[in-house]
């Protein structure tokens, strides 16, 4: 742990890295296409951790849970700066070259309840059915993979397990989903239990 702590500091200390940082460097126009909000300054710094060499970039957008009033919280505050921050980040890694080599994986939990519940207009959690949006990495771009029934319930024909993402996503990054690690005191780990990777990712 202490050789991964090192390299961690190593990391946030380097002069790359702390320019990434310094958002105030970063021109005004670009600022506002990517959203003076939350999610789209960080959307922004992770397009700017991308150029300074980051390998991962994690962002966090939590507060989804809509148990009640899903409308009016969907169209107020959590679907406008998600629309403006993602398109303005894909855009932006489009332009300067980099999405082909940078995978952009979206997702959440798991989906939401097809019928508005009696709480107050909210819809809770669902398993059975959700979205996901994969782009870069070499994917093929522009296309919708796998459908539901009409009540957006259950899923039609071919269905994909979160296995089978989390086995596209590491395809997608060019390491074996089937690679088996084993911890300090040898217990072995697979990175996906069960899954393979969505072939019609890649056409």
């Amino acid at each position: 742990m202490d050789k991964a702590y090192e390299k961690a500091f190593d990391i946030l200390q380097s002069k790359a890295v702390r320019k990434a940082f310094d958002m105030d460097s970063e021109n005004s126009i670009s600022r506002d296409q990517y959203g003076r909000h939350t999610f789209g300054q960080s959307c922004l710094l992770a397009r700017r951790l991308i150029e300074a060499g980051a390998r991962c970039v994690s962002i966090y957008n939590g507060g989804w849970d809509t148990h009640e009033n899903n409308f009016r919280d969907l169209k107020s505050k959590l679907l406008p700066p998600w629309d403006q921050g993602l398109a303005a980040l894909i855009a932006d890694l489009h332009d300067r070259g980099l999405l082909e080599n940078t995978v952009v994986w979206c997702t959440g939990e798991f989906g939401r309840t097809p019928k508005i519940n009696d709480k107050g207009a909210g819809r809770d959690h669902w398993a059975r059915a959700m979205s996901m949006l994969f782009t870069g990495g070499g994917n093929r771009l522009g296309q919708v993979i796998g459908r539901t029934d009409k009540t957006g319930s259950e899923p039609v024909g071919n269905s994909y397990s979160p296995d089978d993402a989390a086995a596209s996503f590491y395809r997608a990054l060019g390491i074996d989903h089937q690679q088996e690690y084993h911890t300090p005191d040898g217990r072995p780990v697979m990175l996906v239990g069960n899954g393979s990777p969505i072939q019609e990712l890649w056409g």
